[in-house]
């Protein structure tokens, strides 16, 4: 919940959220997630690891500055 900026959320969308809402990418994962003031990451049960938001500067991950609005898989850390 808070700021949907740059889909740092993870709905899919820029709206802003004033309650909590789960990740719909996640549903029925137990995932660790970080929350961070333009972008957030989760790692899942498998020790996969997703990005989404602001893709500036590379700051996701994915080999390039696009911004995500949903989830994404860091393929350069798959195992």
């Amino acid at each position: 919940w808070g700021n949907g900026g740059f889909g740092k959320l993870g709905h899919g969308d820029q709206q802003n959220q004033l309650l909590p809402k789960k990740v719909e990418a996640f549903a029925g994962q137990r995932v660790t997630v970080s929350a961070g003031r333009f972008h957030s990451l989760a790692i899942t049960a498998d020790g996969a690891v997703w990005s989404w938001g602001n893709g500036g500067f590379g700051k996701l991950g994915h080999g390039d500055q696009q911004n995500q609005l949903l989830p994404k898989k860091v393929e350069a850390l798959a195992g």
